[in-house]
């Protein structure tokens, strides 16, 4: 007979009530998208995004620290709302959130619901390093996917003969800032498979192991390998470009989230 243990059973009160108001706030300017203000939305937002810091800090450094799948994505999708921040003071006409909004409620509420496996005390200092660079380049291509997303919508309006569209920057604007964000997670990518091969040992007290997580995570790199170099010496772009994007997006989220999700949830209803 299969044991099915409550998945929140580690989450502490707190961590259950600042991923609540998280949540609440996230969702604000999707529920009352048509009778809240422009303003009173990013308020809302910016709201949000901090009660999310404090639940992924509690989750990092309370009393019982627990780190897995739910909080990576948590982290990731709290970094993608970070970039938006930061490209609102740019591009101020920029329009994503009720995506966004969506986003964070289902990042937030999935990372208290399920809160991960304990942190070892004994681990390398070295390890959150690596852990820090493994997430940032899941944010910039996270990023980088929201980012085509907003440009082949915008794309398809202008097809349909739509004229202007919502996302309020122009598409080679969008276009650009897409590629730009996958250059940036490249490279953090790189760091951190170099990383895992040369300091495995020291890091994780073995050396580079060829599983799920490592082929995935391999075929990732190669995807946006081949999408850089395309784009550089081959001009790709469009549709054909966002798809190639896409499939290193998924292989990505595959070797880490995946496989984690795999070990914490199916195999331990399984146990």
């Amino acid at each position: 007979m299969l044991s099915v243990p409550l998945i929140s059973a580690n989450a502490s009160p707190l961590g259950w009530m600042l991923a609540l108001a998280a949540a609440v706030a996230y969702a604000v300017p999707a529920a009352g998208a048509r009778r809240i203000s422009h303003a009173g939305a990013r308020a809302a937002l910016r709201l949000a995004w901090v009660l999310h810091a404090l639940a992924l800090a509690w989750g990092l450094l309370g009393e019982q620290p627990h780190f897995g799948f739910a909080p990576a994505l948590s982290m990731t999708a709290w970094l993608v709302l970070t970039v938006y921040g930061v490209e609102q003071q740019l591009f101020p006409k920029m329009r994503a959130q009720l995506a966004l909004s969506a986003l964070g409620t289902a990042a937030v509420l999935l990372a208290a619901l399920f809160p991960g496996t304990p942190l070892h005390v004994n681990a390398s200092p070295w390890l959150p390093l690596h852990l820090a660079l493994g997430i940032a380049s899941y944010g910039l291509f996270a990023a980088a996917v929201v980012h085509a997303s907003l440009m082949t919508r915008a794309e398809q309006h202008m097809r349909l003969g739509g004229g202007g569209h919502d996302s309020g920057l122009p598409l080679l604007t969008l276009e650009r800032l897409t590629f730009r964000f996958v250059s940036a997670g490249f490279v953090l990518l790189t760091a951190t498979l170099a990383a895992g091969w040369l300091f495995g040992e020291q890091l994780y007290g073995k050396a580079w192991v060829w599983n799920h997580k490592s082929v995935f995570s391999l075929l990732s790199w190669l995807t946006f390998a081949v999408l850089l170099i395309g784009r550089a010496r081959f001009g790709w772009r469009g549709r054909s470009a966002v798809r190639v994007l896409y499939a290193g997006a998924a292989l990505l989220l595959l070797a880490y989230a995946g496989s984690r999700f795999v070990m914490e949830v199916l195999l331990e209803r399984a146990a």
